[in-house]
């Protein structure tokens, strides 16, 4: 039997937190890092596929590229409906991605109409009359505000996408949502009547997102945050199973590696620094300066990994990013940073660890494909839009690796994490 659901994610956090979903949902999940082989379609064992693309901030055209190509992959495999999948805070520029993406993907599946909603209420992302929330307060008021590629000042999705797109885009506002399916439905039709292609869709609650789940079956191509995938495996009679999560154990040493420059994996940083655990500041200023940086990280962790977890982090305040990319520019300083960590988790692996957590989008795909894994099966919930996964090494043993957005998890996610796991 093909896959049910194909999934394309523009980064490799975005595309385990939608797994995730997915999972706890009832499916049984597999995760590809970027496009395989065309011929490779028929050895995957799931019911959804998602392939984690590093699409979110490559040039427009690059991203529309991948995802048609990922497209290509999973309509070979079966795909009956596609998901494309984004960051909850809506991550774009005026210029892209998701508006292009989702137009490209639209005209390759033949649909004249999709939804769009980033609403995640289990972690704080609602939609309300077209505006994005971030807990209590505008998307604009978040620390995404300050995000160093992708900074978001507008909460009006319709505007925001509205800018990325040559097609008009409407709204499904929480009255029609409160409605029902068939109220979604009728409003779905009356904007296909009026001319537009894409609607924003309003969702306060996971009840809104089940809704609209079950409104949006047999649509081609639906795209959002990782929320829709809790309404989404019901379609296919799915339900709940813990069957859907199990992953082979394993053990070894712990670590953490983090890129992400968010509010919340500031705070996790911070609270692991409290509470007096071995962590090495990997400096971009130094890198650039020629020091082995992942040489003295590695040096560092490999004699402190038997006392427990270690974190290598290059995290930091908003002003403190802006002055190193003042100095360096933006795209050299993340790039530094993402070399190099992605060369410690390699490290680190080598030397033993085989239960790692990864910290940021940019640094998950950078690290993925340092440590070279092609496929992930997702597994249990750490905390909301957070999973555990498993990659096979090519020594045979089993990694446990987690992809953790950056804008995810409690302050004491890092220490918290790993006690779920043992």
């Amino acid at each position: 039997m093909g896959i049910r659901l194909g999934c394309i994610a523009d980064d490799s956090t975005g595309a385990t937190d939608l797994g995730n979903n997915l999972v706890r949902a009832g499916m049984r999940v597999v995760q590809l890092i970027d496009v395989p082989p065309l011929g490779a379609a028929g050895q995957v064992d799931a019911d959804a596929v998602v392939i984690a693309l590093k699409s979110r901030t490559v040039p427009a055209a690059d991203a529309v590229e991948a995802s048609l190509r990922a497209l290509a992959w999973l309509r070979s495999a079966g795909a009956e409906q596609i998901y494309f999948k984004y960051c909850s805070t809506f991550d774009s520029t005026p210029a892209g991605n998701i508006g292009p993406v989702t137009e490209a993907l639209m005209e390759a599946v033949g649909a004249d109409f999709t939804i769009a909603t980033p609403a995640f209420p289990d972690n704080g992302r609602t939609v309300f009359k077209g505006h994005l929330f971030v807990g209590d307060v505008l998307l604009s008021e978040s620390g995404m505000r300050h995000h160093p590629l992708t900074p978001m000042t507008d909460p009006n999705l319709v505007s925001v996408l509205g800018a990325q797109t040559r097609r008009p885009v409407g709204l499904i506002d929480h009255v029609v949502v409160a409605g029902g399916v068939e109220a979604i439905r009728a409003r779905i039709h009356e904007l296909r009547e009026e001319g537009s292609g894409i609607a924003i869709v309003d969702a306060v609650s996971n009840d809104d997102l089940l809704t609209l789940g079950a409104a949006v079956k047999g649509l081609p191509l639906v795209t959002a945050g990782s929320g829709l995938a809790i309404g989404l495996p019901a379609n296919w009679g799915l339900t709940p199973s813990r069957a859907a999560e199990q992953l082979p154990p394993t053990g070894g040493y712990r670590a953490i590696v983090s890129g992400s420059v968010s509010d919340a994996t500031n705070h996790q940083v911070q609270e692991f620094l409290r509470s007096g655990r071995p962590a090495f500041n990997v400096d971009p200023v130094r890198i650039a300066a020629g020091e082995d940086v992942a040489a003295q990280a590695l040096t560092f962790a490999e004699s402190h990994l038997v006392e427990g977890p270690v974190l290598v982090y290059s995290t930091e305040a908003p002003d403190t990013v802006r002055a190193v990319q003042g100095r360096l520019g933006a795209a050299e300083a993340g790039e530094l940073v993402e070399r190099t960590l992605a060369r410690v988790a390699r490290g680190l692996v080598d030397h033993g660890v085989r239960r790692l957590i990864v910290a940021g989008g940019e640094t998950s795909g950078a690290v993925v494909q340092a440590l070279g894994i092609t496929e992930l099966r997702i597994g249990p919930q750490i905390e909301t839009g957070v999973p555990w996964c498993a990659a096979a090494l090519p020594d045979g043993d089993t990694l446990h690796i987690t992809l953790k957005s950056g804008n995810f998890g409690s302050p004491d996610f890092f220490t918290a994490a790993f006690e779920e796991a043992s």
